[in-house]
């Protein structure tokens, strides 16, 4: 929840005009409050990909100050975020919740990007990778057939979220293998799935946590709200990766 008119404008300008000169392949999303939504898609052309950061289990009605999947859709959003750890931690919501909120996002044919991470309590306790495999189970329940490649998944661990701290590159790695395994378990393409790494990543770490086979991007955070910052990440994403 940051951001002015002014914030947009300049900072999407700036993000567009640097990452045209990028000639690693990246996709470069830029998802905002939904009620900069229409001005970041008239802002995007063809170098960035526009997405809302939550939408509501319900199609439509009676649910004043709800976004629905639909609309963001008609606003020219291509990606979705749904379960992030705030939404979780901050307003409650379940993996049943989330679920409904992926299926929905699905039967608009836009992209859910599931966010999945464990607490410090549940990594200490050892019950991460159980944490999150439960997560990524129950949140893509659901999903079948050609869904799935509307489907990308983003860990974030959530004591890594805002506070500096960050997995090893091969701590972040080895949840990210499992998630692939669950995903194969469940029947996905999960080689094709894009898994996201989200938690602190910063320029100065990104080239590292990008190098790992089973990380195939960034769910940036803080570092989004500084252009250079944030084309800096883009521009540690390896070729061809």
């Amino acid at each position: 929840m940051n951001g002015s008119k002014d914030l947009v404008q300049q900072l999407v300008g700036q993000v567009r005009e640097q990452v045209a000169s990028l000639d690693n392949g990246v996709e470069v999303v830029v998802i905002p409050p939904a009620l900069y939504v229409d001005s970041v898609v008239a802002l995007c052309g063809s170098e960035l990909v526009a997405g809302v950061q939550n939408v509501s289990q319900w199609q439509s009605g009676a649910y004043t100050g709800e976004v629905s999947a639909d609309m963001a859709k008609d606003l020219g959003c291509r990606y979705v975020l749904i379960g992030h750890s705030e939404r979780r931690q901050l307003f409650g919501e379940s993996d049943a919740l989330v679920a409904q909120k992926v299926e929905r996002v699905l039967a608009a044919d836009l992209a859910a990007v599931l966010c999945v991470g464990e607490t410090l309590e549940e990594r200490e306790a050892g019950s991460a990778e159980q944490v999150v495999a439960s997560q990524v189970r129950q949140g893509l329940a659901s999903v079948a057939g050609s869904q799935w490649s509307n489907v990308v998944v983003a860990y974030e661990p959530v004591w890594a979220i805002g506070t500096g701290k960050t997995a090893t590159a091969e701590d972040a790695q080895a949840m990210h293998a499992d998630i692939r395994q669950v995903l194969a378990e469940m029947g996905a393409p999960s080689e094709t799935i894009s898994v996201l790494y989200g938690g602190s990543v910063k320029a100065d770490n990104a080239a590292a946590l990008f190098a790992e086979p089973d990380i195939d991007g960034g769910l940036i955070g803080g570092a989004s709200l500084k252009a250079e910052d944030f084309v800096s990440i883009c521009r540690a994403f390896p070729a061809g990766a």
